[in-house]
């Protein structure tokens, strides 16, 4: 049951007079609202790819790749919020703790929530935390991706099957 959601969810939305009228007028692309299965599921990629990454500005970064790749703005723009001041600190204390595994260092010790302090071992925070960060960056969000096109391409075989088999038969259904 929970196959058939993610589509219909999105399916369900009916245009709006305003947002048109907002979208003509700024001529922002279609491709960047769009709803469909790769519009989607790219947006949920690059969403969380940023989202994972500790830095600021991650809704700027995520802007920064409508030039190269087309994917659904708002979406994506959601899923950088998955790293926000409720979830940043588990995110980036268990990046930092992959980083020390696989850089192969021990964590640091006496540990002080001060400026000072921080500032005397950024370096050995910094290195292991960036290191962390690439296997959830890529990984997590690849596997996202996939899941998202995998349910889609699930529910539309189930809701139309003949269909499917002719439209879909000899494309690429990933990218």
């Amino acid at each position: 049951m929970a196959k058939y959601m993610i589509r219909k969810i999105f399916k369900r939305k009916k245009s709006n007079s305003k947002l048109d009228t907002f979208i003509e007028k700024y001529k922002i692309p279609r491709e960047y609202l769009s709803i469909n299965r790769k519009s989607i599921s790219k947006g949920v990629l690059i969403g969380l790819f940023w989202g994972f990454i500790p830095m600021p500005m991650q809704m700027l970064a995520v802007l920064a790749m409508t030039p190269f790749f087309k994917f659904n703005v708002p979406i994506a723009i959601s899923m950088v919020w998955l790293s926000n001041p409720i979830t940043m600190p588990f995110m980036y204390y268990m990046e930092y703790q992959t980083g020390l595994y696989i850089l192969g260092n021990e964590g640091l010790s006496n540990v002080e929530l001060t400026l000072d302090w921080f500032s005397e071992n950024w370096d050995n925070i910094l290195v292991p935390l960036y290191v962390g960060t690439v296997p959830y960056s890529t990984v997590v969000s690849l596997l996202i991706y996939f899941t998202i096109n995998k349910l889609w391409i699930n529910s539309i075989q189930k809701e139309k099957p003949h269909t499917f088999r002719k439209k879909f038969s000899n494309k690429s259904l990933w990218f």
